[in-house]
């Protein structure tokens, strides 16, 4: 197992770039099965999950060609699909959430596609629900083994229908739309997400010679074509990744510059962090953070009362920054609720920040509460195992806040969602090191 050791309470000062968006690549990596010939793909980030997910790709049968460190193209002309029903594909596609999202692009161009109960990281449950019952709806057959917990579904031909999502989920969206492109006659899927992440795949797949109207908006439709063809595509930066660094910025009190962060796809994350008491400037395309030598104050609510924030569906705010806004708010002035509405074991990597002196009440399962010490009683260095990507990354920003030198464990979880986070720490002057333990 990896570790990281960190010497805390350094200020950092530079620029940093963030890497292409995590929770887009597992989408678009998906969506090169639709078609025999060649996608590239840009600015792909150089992480665990993704890896992972190009390897399995690979098993299957697709062509992978490097033509950078971050750009590769994908042809899937020749498609394994045995694979799908070895031992070898049950570990495969167990150990990633993501490989969840090959089940649409095989069923809609092979007539089937299977799965084993995806792994990913713990916190809580996460339905597979959404996905399947759409699938169901164009006129797949479902099945479940419940001995070893594997999917499957199969078409002949899939048809396209109405459909109301039970969730606006947005991995069951994505599966939704890719299995829907290539089917005989209209889709219309109404409560559909609409993130930034799910217009990318849209976009992509109109330029592979899709029709899907509506992108953007929670009611998509789809007129089914007969095949589809390759095309180029780069990815947006990562919106969590970006959000990370500001609270970085603040929780160290250090003057960042994040480039190229693609603005217009950030929604209301610069606001969230505003009302933090967090100052942003907008740069071009990057976002300047000044060094809060005064520290910044939570924002009340009109009327007085204390500020709550919570997560929802796009434009709502992500619930991958939750666990970031609420260390963030251990040292600001004043308090905050922190409402965690989707996954109910998020929040439970607090204790780790109480035991940094931290003041958390955690409520429930989905809610804390944080008082600020406002900087008058700096974090403690400690040791800590990283439950999950985004309690990770938010203990490694308490960690370099921190007095002293501090030790997180399992740094594979951050390694999952973050490309050589050591590496781009150092670079802006961070100390921390990556040891085996």
């Amino acid at each position: 197992m990896k570790s990281f050791k960190i010497e805390g309470g350094r200020q950092l000062k530079g620029s940093i770039q963030p890497q292409g968006a995590k929770n887009e690549a597992l989408q678009i990596l998906c969506a090169v099965l639709l078609t025999k010939e060649p996608v590239t793909i840009h600015n792909i980030p150089n992480i665990i999950d993704v890896n992972k997910l190009i390897n399995l790709l690979k098993k299957l049968g697709v062509k992978v060609t490097p033509l950078s460190e971050s750009s590769y193209t994908f042809q899937a002309d020749d498609i394994n699909l045995n694979y799908l029903e070895t031992p070898e594909f049950k570990i495969d596609g167990s150990g990633l959430r993501g490989s969840i999202m090959i089940v649409g692009p095989l069923l809609a161009r092979f007539g089937k596609g299977y799965i084993p109960k995806p792994g990913g990281d713990k916190i809580g449950r996460r339905r597979l629900d959404t996905h399947f019952q759409g699938f169901i709806k164009l006129g797949a057959t479902f099945r479940y083994n419940r001995e070893d917990y594997f999917y499957g579904v199969e078409a002949e031909t899939l048809h396209g229908t109405y459909m109301l999502l039970d969730e606006a989920s947005v991995t069951g969206t994505a599966n939704i739309v890719m299995a829907a492109v290539l089917a005989k006659g209209t889709t219309t899927i109404y409560n559909a997400a609409c993130e930034p992440y799910l217009q990318q795949l849209c976009k992509m797949l109109n330029r592979m010679g899709a029709n899907i109207g509506g992108v953007g908006s929670n009611l998509l439709t789809i007129e089914g074509v007969s095949e589809l063809n390759g095309t180029t595509h780069t990815m947006l930066p990562d919106m969590i990744e970006i959000g990370s660094w500001i609270g970085l910025a603040a929780m160290t009190r250090s003057e960042l510059t994040i480039t190229n962060v693609s603005w217009e796809n950030l929604g209301i994350i610069p606001n969230v962090f505003r009302k933090l008491g967090i100052t942003l400037e907008q740069k071009g395309d990057d976002i300047f953070i000044p060094a809060h030598k005064d520290g910044y104050e939570i924002q009340n609510y009109i009327d007085g009362s204390i500020l709550t924030i919570s997560d929802a569906p796009w434009p709502g705010f992500t619930p991958d920054l939750l666990s970031i806004v609420l260390v963030v708010a251990t040292q600001a002035r004043g308090s905050v609720l922190i409402h965690q509405k989707m996954f109910e074991s998020r929040l439970f990597f607090v204790d780790k920040l109480i035991d940094m002196g931290a003041k958390v009440i955690l409520c429930d399962p989905h809610r804390a509460s944080v008082i600020g010490h406002d900087f008058k009683s700096q974090l403690k260095a400690t040791t800590m195992t990283s439950p999950d990507i985004r309690a990770g990354i938010s203990l490694l920003i308490a960690a370099l806040s921190a007095k002293g030198t501090s030790t997180i464990h399992n740094i594979e979880q951050i390694d999952r969602g973050y490309e050589n986070i050591d590496t781009r720490l150092k670079a802006i002057g961070a100390k921390i090191e990556r040891i085996e333990s």
